[in-house]
């Protein structure tokens, strides 16, 4: 009896040390999945990391663009103008929430044209912003002089799904973004992502692009994809200690609740 109470207590003490060394080794994720733009060497000091920005992005189909034409005769101008509806008045004022600039900006119809006041349709498909701008001003110019023409996307939403602290669809106000500038408007990705393989799934007119992306490594900056686009969908994947329980609560409080058992079964033996 007392060699069987030896052999016990000698298990249940080797079970207690194996407990404690995997709840040390699972309590954290480790520093090297967590970090950004890690160097792929140590000695590596590149410091430079060459892109491209999207300034040059091709209007396509179904985009939705703020046309505005400002001119010195308000009444003249309104001609070239959409008109906003607000509590049962009309204006030519600046589009005040989502709905409404969706609808009263100029839409990309599939022929790639869109429909403008007085001009009529004007092709603008494979154009910059800068270019469709020059077209829409040099064709408004025989109308009127001194004018002065505003072209923008307004349809840049970029949704984050999966492993991200605040998940959803985001307006971007600006004409290009980072990948990194969009996380932090998404309160940036969990502790329990995996940052080496996050998804970007792009929308084209042919259907959708699917690029996987190592945000751990520094080589991101110079991606072709460090600039995201309208429409972009980022999911991030979930790192396997979650998967596994060892993210939740309910995880934690099962290995302690077994640590405690092993810790009074011992004591009862003893």
């Amino acid at each position: 009896m007392p060699s069987m109470k030896i052999y016990l207590e000698f298990n249940f003490r080797h079970l207690f040390f194996l407990l404690a060394i995997s709840g040390l080794i699972t309590s954290c994720v480790p520093q090297k999945e967590i970090k950004y733009l890690q160097k792929q060497q140590e000695r590596d000091t590149l410091g430079f990391y060459p892109n491209k920005r999207n300034s040059d992005r091709k209007v396509q189909p179904k985009d939705n663009l703020y046309i505005r034409v400002y001119t010195l005769d308000e009444k003249a101008s309104g001609y070239f103008n959409k008109l906003t509806t607000v509590s049962g008045a009309t204006s030519y004022n600046d589009y005040t929430n989502d709905a409404s600039i969706y609808l009263n900006s100029y839409n990309v119809n599939n022929d790639g044209t869109i429909d403008f006041p007085i001009i009529g349709k004007v092709f603008v498909q494979n154009m910059t912003v800068n270019e469709i701008k020059n077209v829409i001003q040099a064709k408004i110019d025989e109308y009127l002089k001194e004018t002065m023409v505003v072209v923008k996307i307004v349809n840049f939403k970029i949704t984050f799904v999966g492993e991200i602290t605040r998940p959803g669809q985001y307006s971007i106000y600006k004409d290009d973004i980072t990948i990194f500038e969009a996380l932090s408007l998404a309160g940036d990705m969990t502790e329990f992502s995996n940052r080496k393989k996050v998804t970007l799934i792009r929308q084209t007119y042919g259907g959708s692009k699917v690029v996987y992306l190592n945000m751990n490594s520094d080589q991101i900056l110079s991606s072709d994809y460090y600039y995201l686009q309208p429409n972009d969908i980022i999911y991030v994947m979930q790192l396997g200690y979650k998967r596994m329980g060892l993210g939740s609560t309910f995880a934690w409080a099962f290995i302690f609740s077994a640590i405690t058992t092993t810790l009074l079964l011992i004591n009862y033996f003893k």
